[in-house]
C-alpha cells in the first residue's frame, strides 16, 4: 500500500487517568506529545488528522469508547475522502519505525503489544460499527479478531508513556540519541 492512500490518525482522546494530567500535552525536547505524534506520522501518511480532542475529528458514535472511537471516526473520515486505509498510532507514538505502513502492510494489521498502532482498511468501518452497536468487548483487539487483522512485531517498538515515569524514561532516551 502506498502512504498517498493512507490517512494517518493519532489517537489523543484518552483520560490519561495514570499519567495524572492531560498526557498529550506533556513535552519531550520542547514538543509535545502529541505534535512530536503528528509530526512522525507526517511522513508516512497522505495526511494526518487527530481524533478525541477539540478541533480534530470527534470520537464516533460517541465519547467514552477509547481508542475504537477515535479509529471509528477515523475509518468513516478515510472513506468519506477517498484513503483505502487508516494508519492508526496513540498520542505517544512518536518513536515510530520508519517505514510503518510497509512493516504493517497488507492491511489489516496492529503492532504485537501495542495494538493501537495498526493499518486498517477503510472497508472495516462497518464491521467497526457493528462491534461499537454490540454489548461485548469494545478493545481494539476484539476488534481486530473480528476482522481477522494480522498482530506484527514492529523492526522496533515505540515507548508506551502512561505515567511520569514512563515519560521521564522516554526523555532519557530522547536525550541519549
Amino acid at each position: 500500500m502506498t502512504p498517498d492512500r493512507v490517512l494517518g490518525v493519532v489517537l489523543a482522546g484518552g483520560q490519561s487517568s495514570r499519567f495524572g494530567s492531560d498526557k498529550a500535552l506533556a513535552e519531550i525536547g520542547g514538543a509535545t506529545l502529541l505534535d512530536r505524534a503528528v509530526a512522525a506520522l507526517a511522513p508516512q501518511c497522505a495526511k494526518v488528522v487527530v481524533a478525541g480532542r477539540a478541533g480534530g475529528l470527534a470520537d464516533r458514535p460517541r465519547t467514552g469508547l477509547g481508542p475504537l472511537g477515535g479509529l471509528c471516526a477515523a475509518l468513516h473520515h478515510g472513506a468519506e475522502h477517498g484513503y483505502d486505509a487508516v494508519l492508526s498510532i496513540p498520542v505517544d507514538g512518536s518513536d515510530l519505525p520508519v517505514d510503518l505502513v510497509g512493516e504493517l502492510s497488507p492491511a489489516p494489521a496492529f503492532a504485537h503489544n501495542a495494538p493501537v498502532i495498526g493499518l486498517w482498511p477503510v472497508s472495516a468501518r462497518g464491521a467497526l460499527d457493528t462491534l461499537l452497536g454490540e454489548n461485548t468487548s469494545h478493545s481494539l483487539r476484539a476488534f481486530a479478531a473480528r476482522i481477522s487483522a494480522r498482530e506484527t512485531m514492529l523492526s522496533r517498538q515505540p515507548f508506551n508513556i502512561n505515567t511520569p515515569a514512563d515519560l521521564a524514561a522516554a526523555k532519557d532516551h530522547a536525550h541519549g540519541l
